[in-house]
């Protein structure tokens, strides 16, 4: 069987991959699955549309994995869109795939390139540095490291370790040989994204006393063009299955193809340059303001997946499928929506929300899509600020209720209980969380009841405000739900009283 490459898919190959490919235009940041199978397959879209120099330069800040993939396949791969029927298509929007650690240099040179116009990212929430606050978190080793580097050489001769450090270095080289400065565009779930990672930059620039004192360099800086966006489409984890249905169906090897359901957005900010690849007729929506439908997308699809992603975990289930396919446990998570999030929501003109939630649930249900809760559940301290606690921060203050948001926040603390618990099996499972240590610690002091495990975490700043201590509802709500998911097991199931979580206390 022959591996991917131009060679062995010349008759498959893009338009504009047929004769002398465009040149590279773009540098993302974060190449996983989720990147090619969005990002990159709407640029491949907009360059079959509309030609341009638009390819991809994907630059992992750490692993390996995917340029000793992709390398050998010329930047090829397929997206398998799976639904009833599974469509493959061929994507060649990416050039080349390096990787920063150790081609760091080439990488500062795709960056600071005169063709070079845009940077585009998925580094997940925790990528960006920020504090509960949504700053830039000086205070973290990585930061400070590389701070203390930029004072010894801010010219690209020492390595950054952090996204927010190499875009800056890369800045102040384009700066200082007069090129235009990059547009940086986030594509993670964070809210106010775009707005988030402009304040970023500037502030690093500004704690660098190498860049503070160019003063005309922080000037520009104030003009960096970091548009807001939202995205969308669940893209689960690669597998032997999918590897084995591209080389059935094209007669090729793709060491990593991408999987994901057939339905895909891209909401941006309407501020980019006039120069930008054909994103617009290839389906990518803009406008003035993202705030709605990134509201919408986090509370109606991203909270209800952490839900099912915890809740779903302490009950022994596997899939994304699985959670939907139980029956108490679906009905939670409709009601949660349907009484608790969907009146957070604020009105969006053009799109109905409860059809929108509706149609959420109808993809959490493809059979074609085996989507791992164990992926959802990486990283919630990082995403529950951003999916859970701002829904219920506005309820408290609305007068809505949050009994059922409270569950959802007591099934992730009880899952990291849990992770404690299996420390003590032959092979522990370890918590995928930037803040594994600290979320671990606390677990260690839990009992498992919530007098005395809920005021623990609660002072954990990072993730809850301080405010949220000093509300009674949410308090008696969460403490509640935590004693009703307590388990003093590593392997066995929860077995909740769904009618206490389901209707609350009997009156």
């Amino acid at each position: 069987m022959s591996r991917l490459s131009r060679t062995t898919a010349q008759a498959q190959l893009p338009a504009y991959l047929q004769n002398e490919a465009p040149a590279i235009g773009l540098v993302h940041l974060g190449p996983g699955a989720f990147f090619r199978g969005h990002q990159a397959w709407y640029t491949h879209r907009a360059m079959q549309l509309a030609g341009g120099d638009w390819r991809i330069c994907a630059v992992s800040m750490r692993s390996a994995d995917v340029a000793a993939a992709l390398q050998p396949q010329d930047g090829l791969y397929y997206v398998a869109s799976m639904e009833q029927q599974t469509e493959l298509e061929l994507v060649g929007s990416i050039a080349e795939v390096l990787v920063a650690p150790s081609q760091y240099g080439q990488v500062l040179a795709r960056l600071t390139a005169a063709q070079c116009r845009y940077v585009t990212m998925t580094i997940t929430e925790k990528g960006y540095c920020l504090n509960g606050r949504g700053e830039l978190d000086l205070t973290l080793p990585v930061v400070a490291a590389d701070l203390a580097l930029v004072e010894v050489q801010p010219d690209g001769s020492v390595r950054a370790e952090s996204a927010i450090g190499l875009l800056v270095q890369a800045l102040f080289l384009r700066y200082q040989a007069n090129l235009p400065l990059l547009t940086l565009m986030s594509c993670d779930n964070l809210t106010d994204n775009g707005h988030k990672l402009k304040a970023a930059v500037q502030s690093f620039a500004a704690h660098a006393l190498a860049y503070r004192e160019q003063a005309g360099f922080l000037a520009a800086l104030q003009q960096l063009i970091c548009p807001c966006s939202m995205v969308d489409s669940i893209t689960p984890a690669t597998d032997d299955a999918l590897r084995e249905l591209v080389q059935q169906r094209t007669g090729l090897t793709d060491a990593w193809p991408v999987k994901r359901e057939a339905f895909v957005q891209w909401v941006v900010e309407d501020v980019l340059p006039a120069n930008q690849p054909a994103w617009r007729q290839a389906g990518v929506i803009f406008t003035p303001d993202v705030t709605a439908f990134e509201k919408a997308k986090l509370r109606l699809l991203n909270a209800p997946h952490s839900t099912l992603a915890y809740l779903g975990s302490l009950l022994g289930l596997e899939t994304v499928l699985d959670a939907m396919s139980h029956p108490e446990l679906s009905a939670l998570v409709k009601q949660l929506v349907q009484q608790e999030i969907l009146p957070s929501v604020p009105a969006l003109q053009g799109l109905d929300l409860a059809q929108y939630s509706a149609a959420i649930f109808q993809r959490f249900l493809n059979p074609s899509v085996r989507h791992l809760l164990a992926q959802i559940a990486w990283d919630g301290s990082q995403k529950l600020p951003m999916r859970i606690i701002p829904v219920i921060l506005d309820n408290l203050q609305a007068g809505r209720p949050v009994r059922l948001l409270a569950v959802a926040i007591a099934s992730w603390l009880q899952f990291i209980r849990r992770r404690v618990l299996q420390q003590q099996l032959p092979e522990p499972v370890p918590l995928v969380d930037p803040l594994a240590a600290s979320l671990l610690a606390i677990a260690a002091q839990c009992s498992g009841k919530a007098a005395n495990d809920v005021p623990l975490w609660l002072a954990l700043d990072a993730v809850f405000p301080a405010s949220l201590s000093q509300q009674p509802a949410f308090v008696t709500a969460l403490s509640r739900a935590y004693d009703l998911l307590n388990h003093q097991s590593a392997t066995d199931a929860v077995q909740p009283q769904w009618n206490l979580l389901l209707n609350g206390d009997p009156v």
